[in-house]
């Protein structure tokens, strides 16, 4: 073959690694933010029946998350209140802060209770309706009861707009009568447990998982407090937010990556020039393993537009699996010696590489085809960093390889294989090989017996332990729910979304009454349907009826004949509608629990309080038209089940898959190709029940790569034995030298801060290593070893 021909080969190749770096470049760094995502949410698959019940979990979500909520708390109420506005000061004017609310705005109260004027009759507290549907109701006592009550703190109604309190009675049962956050000197403050605790809320300029947004709010937060606490000492500050947890995410990403892939790096590094006893061949190798690896980046930014956590974490682990194509180049190459020529080591490596590949890649495809967004994009990533890296060793390497090398592979390293090859053939022969089997399966049946499962969707990602219980103290300071539960009332138009809403607060408060729940917010409960506030309007009218005289009662009580006259030709009043509500100061907060989808299907979201027990919550709704209890974790976590019990029916088919592979390539000896990845699975099974690590779904993921990483590693040396019967030991020598290049990337994974990437990494390092020990298996009985 001409030389032009791997030069051309090369170049071509060269051209599209050197496009691959570029595009990557541009999409990574090009395009604004980072594209790395850190909302768990965004890594999640769906898991609700209803569409609606996911976009409700993404608003949700996302409602308050681009915003950071701090309490100031001291026992001295003064400090903690002088402290808090220290800290808004110092916030405010930030850039990265859109808004800062520490010291409330002065406002005056008509602008709150004024919208609600027009609706006042039909807005009536469920006890003031009961009262009036009684006979003989008295209104001259409701009226007097009004006139003599104290000053009213928080919002509350003037006597002329409101003389018999209906409609203060109604505002005092809405969400931002019933918080224990009310305002003292101009703050937002609560009292409990003898400490005085304070609220400062900061929002910011952008989403909170922008990695250039995070680390300036962080910063400058860090920076205020630290000289807050210093004028004010002893003072504490608790916070909360999503920018928090995805800047702790993120961090421990960073971790991770830094970990694994500089860890593995440098080890892999060593190793080889140990090998090889030439940078050359690190070099090499280094190179077709970077094309892949940004190959796979490139595509996986393409195809999903960024790039997860775990996808980030798990393609630096990638490292130690892709550079096995080119070190059984190099080993060929080494073990050739002066006979060497390019284009021959290609040819003697080319079917155990592409045998090898296909079953990678069909343990990557079946670890996509899990309706899984992170697990598919680590499919993704890896697939395509298999492929390209394979491909640089037919088109790249022969170009970087053409002279024969004088240095062999490290003679110790070729003798240590040669030894333990020996030993593993004498056992695996006859009834030794039986034997062996016999007592692998003797000490794995205990392991087995103790294995279980946990599907708790939290093993994802680890939450910070002081994250959490700080935002579990926020939480109960200012009486907001989980947000993880709630309910999904539905309906084909407002008003029947807001009837059945009100068909489950009755349900809601009977659980009240119970002690069984504190409170919930609903839309409902702000605005009532059309049909309860023509009741409440019902309950009225015999009031207002000619000849009740309604306005004489009033004018007995010392009202003023003009105001009396105004409240009385005031009735009937307006109907309150979702519309209008929506165009109210007071909604702002509370938008979010409504939602009008595009295709006119209406939807309200129901926020239960003081209640963590779902067959309790889930028992409120049973039986109630278009009302649903969505507890997202709990569906993951179900969703996660019935997969983690489909993956042995996955693995099982590769299985039959990867045996039918090598049928037609081997024939009978197919079993023993296929006996060292059946053990690496059986006692990595084993070792994990004896280590007391129940099952996930992340773990059967792994015993898939398990079955192709170790199908790999019998192939190679199934195939690479022929070309190495002047050398003992030195095609073994590149199987364990692949094995330890995967060991120091993926079992790395077991450090990870992420619970999912540390069953990943422990059980990759289990199942690797157990297969290349029992690798030598894979050879014909009948070849014999001096």
């Amino acid at each position: 073959m001409s030389p032009r021909g791997p030069l051309w080969r090369a170049a071509l190749f060269g051209a599209f690694a050197l496009g691959m770096l570029l595009l990557g470049s541009w999409l990574l760094f090009g395009r604004g933010p980072l594209p790395i995502q850190t909302d768990l949410l965004a890594m999640l698959p769906a898991t609700e029946r209803h569409p609606l019940a996911e976009a409700a979990v993404d608003q949700l979500a996302h409602a308050n998350g681009d915003r950071m909520v701090l309490v100031v708390a001291d026992a001295d109420d003064d400090k903690a209140k002088a402290a808090a506005r220290a800290l808004g000061e110092a916030l405010t004017g930030q850039h990265v802060f859109a808004s800062v609310t520490a010291e409330l705005p002065p406002f005056d109260l008509d602008q709150f209770i004024a919208p609600y004027l027009p609706y006042r009759f039909s807005l009536l507290s469920d006890a003031d309706r009961t009262a009036l549907a009684q006979p003989g109701y008295a209104a001259g006592q409701t009226l007097a009861r009004r006139l003599n009550e104290p000053f009213l703190a928080g919002i509350g109604t003037r006597v002329q707009d409101d003389p018999f309190g209906w409609l203060q009675h109604w505002l005092d049962q809405q969400p931002w009568s019933r918080s224990p956050l009310v305002p003292e000197d101009d703050l937002l403050t609560a009292h409990r447990d003898g400490l005085t605790y304070v609220m400062v809320i900061a929002a910011l300029r952008g989403s909170s998982y922008d990695d250039g947004v995070q680390r300036e709010a962080l910063a400058v937060l860090d920076r205020a407090w630290q000289d807050v606490g210093h004028d004010h000492p002893g003072t504490q500050l608790l916070r909360t937010g999503t920018v928090f947890y995805a800047a702790a995410a993120r961090a421990g990403a960073e971790r991770d990556v830094h970990v694994v892939g500089l860890a593995s790096t440098l080890g892999i590094a060593l190793l080889l020039l140990w090998t090889f006893r030439s940078p050359r061949p690190l070099l090499v190798a280094f190179l077709s393993t970077a094309v892949g690896v940004i190959s796979a980046l490139t595509v996986t930014l393409l195809v999903f537009g960024q790039i997860h956590l775990l996808t980030l974490v798990f393609g630096a682990a990638l490292l130690g699996e892709a550079v096995d194509y080119s070190i059984q180049y190099l080993c060929a190459r080494a073990n050739m010696g002066r006979h060497w020529r390019p284009q021959d080591g290609v040819r003697q490596v080319r079917p155990a590489l592409l045998l090898a590949l296909g079953t990678s890649l069909l343990g990557y495809l079946l670890l996509g085809l899990v309706p899984f967004p992170a697990l598919r994009q680590m499919a993704c990533f890896a697939m395509v960093g298999m492929l390209v890296a394979c491909l640089s060793v037919f088109w790249l390497l022969p170009a970087l390889s053409v002279p024969p090398t004088g240095k062999p592979l490290s003679p110790s390293l070729v003798a240590m294989a040669r030894g333990w090859q020996r030993r593993m053939m004498r056992l695996s022969q006859g009834r030794a090989g039986l034997a062996m089997l016999a007592l692998a399966a003797a000490v794995a049946l205990p392991g087995w017996w103790r294995l279980g499962h946990d599907d708790d969707i939290h093993l994802l990602i680890a939450t910070p332990a002081d994250l959490a219980q700080q935002e579990a103290r926020i939480r109960d300071i200012t009486g907001i729910g989980n947000g993880s539960q709630f309910y999904l009332v539905t309906g084909d138009t407002p008003e029947a979304t807001l009837q059945h809403e009100e068909a489950l607060a009755q349900r809601l408060q009977a659980l009240v009454a119970r002690q069984q729940l504190d409170s919930w917010t609903g839309v409902a409960s702000m605005v009532p349907s059309a049909q309860r506030q023509a009741q409440n309007r019902a309950a009225l009218a015999p009031l207002f009826a000619p000849g009740a005289a309604l306005e004489e009662t009033l004018l007995k009580a010392g009202i003023k004949a003009s105001v009396a006259q105004a409240y009385v030709t005031a009735w009937p009043g307006q109907v309150l509608k979702i519309s209008d509500w929506l165009s109210m100061p007071l909604s702002l907060p509370f938008r979010y629990l409504w939602m009008n989808q595009h295709d006119h299907s209406y939807a309200s979201i129901v926020l239960p309080q003081g209640q963590d027990d779902v067959a309790v919550l889930r028992g409120a709704a049973d039986g109630l038209a278009e009302v649903s209890l969505v507890d997202k974790p709990a569906s993951v976590s179900a969703l996660f089940g019935r997969y983690r019990q489909y993956a042995s029916l996955w693995l099982l088919a590769a299985l039959v898959l990867v045996g039918a592979a090598f049928a037609w390539r081997y024939g009978r000896g197919a079993v023993r190709v296929l006996t060292p990845p059946l053990l690496g699975i059986g006692l990595s099974l084993a070792a994990l029940g004896y280590l007391g690590q129940p099952l996930t779904l992340f773990h059967w993921m792994a015993l898939m790569l398990v079955l192709g990483v170790g199908a790999n590693y019998a192939v190679f040396l199934r195939e690479g034995e022929p070309h190495t019967a002047h050398l003992p030991g030195a095609s073994y020598a590149s199987v364990l030298l692949s094995a330890v290049t995967a060991l120091l990337s993926f079992g790395l994974l077991g450090l990870s801060t992420m619970p999912a990437l540390q069953h990943f990494g422990i059980t990759l390092l289990l199942g690797i290593g157990i297969t290349a020990l029992f690798a030598p298996v894979s050879l014909p009985a009948s070849e014999t070893y001096p």
